[in-house]
């Protein structure tokens, strides 16, 4: 995705979120440091984005990606706007017919009538090759 003639990129983001280059063979991610730091580019080569916590409203994080010629000077810009979506599975821990945000019971699970928890099951075989 990187423009002709580019011959290097950097990478700004906002605090809340992370980002790795990862290059292909390169079994760790590094990091991305401050900004002032450039990266070949490479094929194979993948910026990975990650956040660890819901945003506070939509677009509220963004990654630019800038490119360079082979001198140094700049050709262009790529940026991203990035909403983290919070996922939560409440259930009827207790089994008293009202889901709880935050049941006591959701942490452990007891067999019996006089049990508690809640039990997931998860298909996690690839039906779509």
């Amino acid at each position: 995705a990187a423009p002709v003639g580019a011959a290097s990129f950097g990478v700004k983001h906002t605090e809340g979120v992370s980002v790795d280059v990862v290059w292909r063979g390169r079994a760790e991610a590094e990091p991305v440091p401050g900004s002032g730091t450039r990266w070949p580019l490479q094929e194979g080569t993948v910026l990975r984005f990650s956040m660890s916590q819901a945003s506070t409203e939509v677009n509220d994080n963004k990654v630019t990606v800038s490119f360079y010629g082979e001198e140094g000077k700049p050709i262009t810009q790529a940026g991203i706007f990035l909403t983290g979506i919070g996922i939560s599975l409440d259930v009827d821990a207790d089994q008293d017919g009202v889901v709880e945000r935050n049941s006591p019971n959701k942490a452990s699970w007891t067999w019996g009538p006089e049990g508690h928890g809640a039990i997931l099951l998860v298909g996690c075989d690839r039906d779509i090759p």
